[in-house]
């Protein structure tokens, strides 16, 4: 009895000290629950807003399966294939490594591994791929480990989606899609064998590499299968004998949806994400892209970006930041150069925003008058559009028609410093020159960043960053950043008040000027045209209440386009209009109330001194606060709309001879109708 008590005593303390060693080795090990988790290094996925998968980039599992929809019939093949005694085992398998050493050394030859599906899963998740024996030793406690947290069919499941399968498909999915364009339970059973043929050697069991030797590997699966007891000799037979009736097809989500979009996600993410976050891999984005927008908004581009023209196209809400829709370019698969984030180009007219923004925030009113004429200015000889001038306009007319001699002699007047701080409130950081074409757009600007100055306007004055990102989610699903909480917040550049008069400028370019082809029936338009010199770029950066755009159309090379910027307001309608559709009618704030308190300071006094090189210099203002200079030349038009922007512009004299009037802006052709012709010149010699 005695003994028996201490036989008992001591096993039983075996036992437990048995179970603490395996504990505290496992402590050692990584935890395998997380294994649903795992991803490899420098792969990322990319969600739209409304969590559609965009884009899937690097070694990545494009769809995985649970145990419960797994096919049978996919897992008796490998484990026919790799691992006969799957159920029996505990993660290594003495009896299938002594099979596989006789069966080599019987045929001469490696055709049996002897590594479990478990051992394979840990090698996969865990450790790298060196033949070392460390490596074995780590791979066979890791199998262990595995075997004691998760249950069978979540090991074969696990291991069936991550299994490199050749060209580029991981998991049994992929490999589904990519050889056959099936899902796994559509798989019959010479197409379940081979594609259980492939973990050896994936790039060289690869039927669309060698299919003979595919073969050949199809019919040693088949034949387990039917040591296994899987199949029956005639079902081998006739797999054996059925061609290989491949039908090859990209991996799902290989190809990005929003091409352009997804290059701008990468090229981004660096700026919000460490070095270390960016190399472990696993990342999933929740985009701000709309991906029903972004086809019309590559539609748009593509229908007057004729020829081998190019186009650029930037849709973002302007109280977020958040990017809806980005084109870089006509054809990705042609030109990855994304012209929206990466292209420099004459922003035209388009920066003249910055001018006006700064006259207002100097006191001035729209209201205010100035002179339009022929002058020159230290040497720079601005031109208006077919070289017409028309006298005393006021501040808002001169914007709505786009008059340069206005918007330099602006310049001259406010001084640089002035207009250039405004510029970098509202987002603009290459570096501006101290120079008179700087009011027309000399200084080259990005889509993506003068879409986002104009937001700032749509905003009530308050600039965001323009940003792709919703949230980005790691490995484990743990969230590394958020918009709310990590993103840009916005920083005051304009008061309220100055960036509301300017909208309501800007309402009045569409409703009355050059920017009439933008105009939508049912709610408001704000926005600006720009065409550089020569007509190489053509711009119209337009918005509604709740969404600015970006439009930019012209040559890679920057040769001359023939048109106008009447073309990029076709365009930004044809991407506007379907679209909002869906959004309500919302207005732009009313017109703020406030009184000219504009003053030249001693320096603007000083600078508007200086020399010109023009016998036509910038006269001093007349003693009314909203004049520079009430009485237009006899050699001057004044310009008189039927519908005047306001009725403080003053009535100047009948000059004699009149000038040919202002064209008005061609309208826009219907949203069905093929777009206007543009005329391509020929290519340069």
């Amino acid at each position: 009895m005695g003994v028996g008590l201490l036989a008992a005593l001591i096993g039983g303390g075996v036992a437990c000290g048995q179970a603490a060693l395996v504990a505290g080795f496992d402590s050692l090990l990584p935890d395998a629950r997380g294994i649903n988790h795992f991803n490899r290094p420098g792969t990322l996925t990319i969600l739209s807003a409304d969590g559609q998968v965009v884009h899937k980039i690097g070694p990545v599992t494009r769809e995985k399966l649970t145990p419960e929809t797994m096919p049978a019939l996919v897992q008796q093949a490998f484990i026919a294939a790799e691992d006969r005694r799957f159920y029996q085992h505990d993660g290594i398998d003495p009896v299938g490594i002594g099979r596989a050493m006789v069966r080599n050394l019987r045929k001469g030859s490696v055709e049996e591994g002897a590594s479990t599906i478990t051992q394979q899963l840990a090698r996969t998740v865990f450790l790298s791929q060196d033949r070392t024996l460390i490596r074995k030793l780590k791979e066979a406690a890791l199998a262990g480990k595995l075997e004691r947290q998760l249950s069978k069919p979540q090991i074969l499941t696990e291991y069936l989606n991550v299994v490199y399968l050749g060209s580029s498909a991981y998991g049994v999915a992929d490999a589904a899609w990519v050889y056959f364009t099936k899902t796994p339970d559509q798989l019959t059973l010479p197409e379940a064998a081979l594609i259980a043929g492939l973990p050896p050697a994936p790039s060289v069991y690869s039927p669309l590499v060698n299919p003979d030797l595919a073969l050949e590997r199809r019919a040693v699966v088949l034949r387990r299968m039917v040591e296994a007891g899987f199949i029956s000799v005639s079902e081998q037979q006739q797999a054996e004998a059925a061609p290989l009736q491949l039908k090859p097809a990209e991996p799902k989500y290989w190809d990005s949806r929003a091409p352009y979009f997804s290059g701008w996600v990468q090229q981004e993410l660096p700026k919000v994400l460490s070095p270390e976050q960016l190399e472990v891999g696993g990342l999933t984005v929740r985009s701000s892209v709309n991906l029903a927008w972004q086809e019309k908004a590559q539609s748009a581009v593509n229908t007057y970006a004729t020829g081998s023209m190019q186009g650029a196209l930037v849709a973002m809400e302007p109280g977020t930041g958040l990017v809806r829709a980005m084109v870089g370019g006509t054809d990705f698969k042609d030109s990855q150069f994304n012209r929206a984030a990466q292209a420099l180009r004459s922003p035209g007219s388009t920066f003249k925003l910055f001018v006006y923004l700064t006259a207002l925030r100097q006191g001035m009113l729209p209201e205010r008058v100035f002179r339009d004429s022929a002058r020159c200015f230290a040497g720079y000889c601005p031109k208006n559009f077919g070289n017409r001038y028309f006298g005393s306009v006021s501040m808002v007319m001169a914007l709505q028609n786009s008059l340069n001699t206005v918007a330099v002699g602006l310049l001259q007047e406010l001084g640089f410093d002035k207009v250039i701080e405004t510029a970098k409130n509202l987002g603009i950081t290459r570096e501006l020159g101290r120079f008179y074409p700087l009011a027309l757009g000399a200084t080259e600007q990005t889509v993506v960043d003068m879409t986002a100055a104009y937001a700032a306007i749509n905003n009530g004055g308050i600039y965001v960053k323009p940003t792709p990102f919703v949230e980005i989610l790691g490995p484990d699903g743990e969230l590394l950043w958020s918009r709310r909480v990590d993103g840009d917040q916005g920083r005051r550049a304009v008061s309220s008040d100055i960036a509301a008069l300017m909208l309501w400028m800007l309402e009045q370019a569409v409703r009355s000027g050059t920017g009439g082809g933008a105009a939508l029936p049912d709610r408001p338009v704000a926005g600006k045209t720009g065409t550089s010199e020569g007509g190489r770029d053509l711009w119209f950066i337009g918005s509604i209440p709740q969404l600015t755009t970006g439009v930019w159309l012209g040559y890679d090379d920057s040769r001359t386009t023939r048109d106008t910027s009447v073309v990029a307001t076709y365009a930004w309608r044809a991407f506007m209009a379907p679209i909002s559709k869906d959004l309500p009618v919302r207005q732009f704030p009313p017109k703020p109330q406030l009184e000219d308190t504009y003053r030249r300071d001693k320096k603007q006094a000083e600078r508007r001194r200086e020399p010109a090189a023009s016998t036509e210099s910038w006269r001093e203002p007349a003693p009314q606060p909203l004049e520079l200079d009430p009485t237009p030349s006899l050699n001057e038009q004044p310009y008189t709309p039927d519908a005047p922007a306001s009725p403080a512009a003053p009535q100047p004299q009948t000059p004699s001879p009149p000038a040919a009037p202002s064209p008005a802006p061609a309208p826009p052709p219907p949203l069905e109708a093929p777009p206007p012709p543009v005329v391509a010149p020929p290519p340069p010699p």
